[in-house]
């Protein structure tokens, strides 16, 4: 009956149309009470699980942005369709900066302006691939390196 239920959840969760779309940074959810434990012979409970929110996060293999489907530790495990960064911060991979786009095309950018550092300050490190909160954002770089985040 798990193996059902999984896949309930990946076909419900699925939705190409908001997928393509930036999403905002979601809110905590609030914790939710324990269900009382479940009475002989009644139907099993199941745990109410929300939808992962898509983010639109640096490739470096295809030099664009793609929407993440799921990620974490410093990386995206399954992409989307190219997307652009709600605040408009993108990666310069040519200079390895962040920097404003004024005109984003195809999760790429045709015209930079001036240095930036996106707002969840979960930045891409080139020197191994991944993404790292960043404590001191510096000149569209970062000056000092945390720990591995959520892209």
């Amino acid at each position: 009956m798990r193996q059902a239920f999984v896949a309930v959840i990946l076909v419900a969760c699925t939705h190409p149309k908001e997928a393509a779309k930036p999403a905002a940074p979601a809110a905590p959810a609030a914790p939710t009470a324990k269900a009382p434990p479940p009475k002989p012979g009644a139907a099993p409970q199941v745990a109410d699980l929300g939808c992962p929110a898509p983010t639109c996060v640096y490739h470096a293999g295809g030099n664009a942005y793609f929407t993440c489907l799921a990620g974490g530790a410093g990386l995206c495990f399954h992409f989307g369709g190219p997307c652009a960064p709600a605040d408009g911060c993108m990666y310069d991979p040519a200079d390895k900066h962040y920097k404003q786009c004024a005109k984003p095309v195809e999760g790429t950018c045709a015209q930079w302006g001036a240095a930036c550092a996106p707002t969840s300050k979960c930045m891409f490190d080139p020197a191994d691939g991944l993404h790292h909160s960043c404590a001191a954002p510096s000149g569209g770089g970062c000056a000092s390196y945390g720990a591995v985040c959520a892209p």
